[in-house]
Parts: C-alpha cells; sequence; structure tokens
C-alpha cells in the first residue's frame, strides 16, 4: 500500500482512506456482514484509515468499526487509524436539528465515541461543520486539550474555509481538513486548498465520487431507496442528474481508451492532485473497494488530465452539492 501524510504534524496514512458512513446510514439500507468484510478486506489491503462520525447511524458506526477491528487479525488492528467528526445534533427520527462546538460537548462527544469504538485514544478527531455560535478557536482549543491528556492524537477540521482554516491553526497544530473534493467538486482549488498548503496542513478528500454519481454506475432511471439522502441533493435531480450524467459518459470515453473505470480515473484524479491529499472511498462492498484500489495503480500523464478536465471542467457540476439548507452550515462556501 502507498502512504500518505497529513500535512507537516499529521500521522502517515495508506494513500486511499475508508469512509464508512455509507455502512450504517444516508445511501438506504446496507448489509451489515459485508460491511465488516468490506473493512476487513480494507484493512487487509493496507488501508489504516477508517473515516466515521459519531452521528452516523447514531453511534451505529463507531459500533461497527469497533466490531470490524476487534474482529480482525491482531497485526491490521493496531495499524488501523480512526479519524472522527463529532458535533452534529439528531431526533429521534433521524433529523439533523444543528451542531454543538462547546468545549464540554466536544469532550463529551469524545467521551461517548472513545466507549463505542472501544479504544483508548482517537487517532483525528474533528467538529464535523463548524457551530455558528462558538469560535472555532474554543472548539480546536478543547480538542488540544483532549490531545494533552492523550485521549486524541491529532486535530483535524472538516469544511472549514481559509479564514477558519487560519484561525484554527493559529491556536494548535491541525493535521488535516476533511473536505469535499472531485471531478464535480474542485472549488477548494481557488483559496481553501492553497491555504491548507502554505499552512501545512494535508487534505482528506470526501465525496471523491460524488457520492457514486461519477462512479459509472449510477444510472438514469435508478431508483433511490426512501432514506437514501440523494433522492434530496440536487445533483440528482431532474435535468441536473441527465447533465451531470452526460459529463460522465465524456470522463467514460477516456477510461475506455486507457482499459479502466470511470470510478478508478475520477479516484486517480483526485490521487493527481497531490501526496498531500487523502481520497476516502466509500465502498460498501468489496467489490466497489477492489475497483476504488485499482486506482492506485493508474498514472495520469499531462495528456489524460488535460482529457479529463476538458471532459469535466472546473465548475461544469449541474447542482449544488448539497440541498440549500444544509449549503448553510457549510463554513467552506462562505
Amino acid at each position: 500500500m502507498q502512504t500518505r501524510t497529513l500535512g507537516t504534524t499529521g500521522p502517515q496514512t495508506s494513500a486511499l482512506g475508508l469512509g464508512c458512513m455509507g455502512m450504517s446510514a444516508l445511501y438506504g439500507d446496507s448489509d451489515r456482514s459485508e460491511s465488516l468484510a468490506t473493512v476487513h478486506a480494507a484493512l487487509d489491503a493496507g488501508i489504516t484509515l477508517l473515516d466515521t462520525g459519531d452521528f452516523y447511524g447514531m453511534g451505529h458506526n463507531e459500533l461497527l468499526i469497533n466490531e470490524a477491528l476487534r474482529t480482525a487479525p491482531a497485526a491490521a488492528r493496531e495499524r488501523a487509524q480512526t479519524s472522527v467528526k463529532f458535533g452534529a445534533l439528531r431526533t429521534v427520527e433521524g433529523g439533523f436539528t444543528g451542531y454543538d462546538g462547546r468545549p464540554n460537548a466536544v469532550k463529551n462527544f469524545a467521551a461517548y465515541s472513545l466507549q463505542r469504538l472501544g479504544t483508548d485514544h482517537i487517532d483525528i478527531y474533528r467538529i464535523a461543520r463548524v457551530d455558528p455560535d462558538v469560535p472555532i478557536e474554543e472548539t480546536v482549543g478543547a480538542i488540544a486539550e483532549l490531545v494533552e491528556a492523550g485521549h486524541v492524537r491529532h486535530i483535524g477540521l472538516s469544511e472549514v474555509g481559509a479564514q477558519t482554516l487560519r484561525r484554527a491553526a493559529a491556536v494548535a497544530p491541525i493535521s488535516d481538513l476533511q473536505i469535499e473534493y472531485s471531478l464535480l467538486s474542485c472549488g477548494i482549488e481557488e483559496a481553501i486548498l492553497p491555504t491548507a498548503r502554505e499552512l501545512g496542513i494535508g487534505i482528506t478528500a470526501y465525496g471523491v465520487l460524488s457520492r457514486g454519481l461519477i462512479s459509472g454506475h449510477f444510472t438514469r432511471d435508478r431508483k433511490l431507496a426512501a432514506n437514501d439522502f440523494r433522492g434530496m441533493s440536487p445533483r440528482f435531480q431532474g435535468e441536473n442528474l441527465d447533465r451531470n450524467l452526460d459529463l460522465v459518459d465524456a470522463l467514460r470515453k477516456i477510461a475506455d481508451q486507457k482499459g479502466v473505470s470511470v470510478a478508478q480515473t475520477a479516484i486517480a484524479w483526485v490521487l493527481s492532485r497531490g501526496t498531500d491529499i487523502v481520497p476516502l472511498v466509500g465502498a460498501r462492498r468489496r467489490d466497489r473497494l477492489t475497483e476504488a484500489l485499482g486506482a492506485l495503480d493508474i498514472t495520469l500523464d499531462a495528456d489524460d488530465l488535460s482529457a479529463i478536465e476538458h471532459a469535466i471542467p472546473p465548475g461544469a457540476a449541474a447542482g449544488d452539492r448539497y440541498p440549500t439548507e444544509q449549503m448553510a452550515h457549510l463554513d467552506s462556501e462562505r
């Protein structure tokens, strides 16, 4: 497995991480046995970074990772690294009601995550979205205290803009910024990515396949389950979906010429953006994981990159990446 280092102060991780959210929530029903097998397959392949959130299935995802690690070989378990997001407030019915970044809440969230994960430390800890009522300095300061106490190894951030990134980095070392980054979502290249690099902060890129939209497997006639949040995503709606899948068709021509899959091409593009970027692949099944791992063997030369960016130019995506009310929570979009 190739490795990369998250920023100047962060850990060395596998070049690809496994995003585990879909194994518990938001993408329709999942198969627990297959989810566990997929985590084990990822560990066997050398993936070390497992990304989760305490609100994914209201703790379900952390318990799933706990079980996967407990039943994995000791060597794989020792290499595994947990990246945990916190702060999202949920209802019994599964709704989201805001974010809590108060210092006491940060420490409370961490205590519960450590218990659910069955570990004595979290490798990277980050608030999922900035709490508009709490200065980021206070939230990061609370995580820094958890680092000092040995409960957390590294401080991360999620979906913050360049200004917030600077403010947070002035408080404590930040290992990485987790943010959506793909051929359909490359806005971070304007200000956020340059700022992260100036500050020595790595990037863990989620949504590298735009929630399956540019995986090459999503079709125009696909019916999404009622509990699949993509049914509310602007990019999966009506004409937006048609226009976005037209972009995928253009990308497919390039992938076919190279003898690789569309998903592998899209992941390889993110990998090509810099060795300080670690893509998170949200595979819920072993076959999708195997496909994603194949991206590590792809080299995109200058002609390939030019063709890809001609097929999907910056800003070509139709529709926002989240519904309007969720976009409002993104400090990165301000």
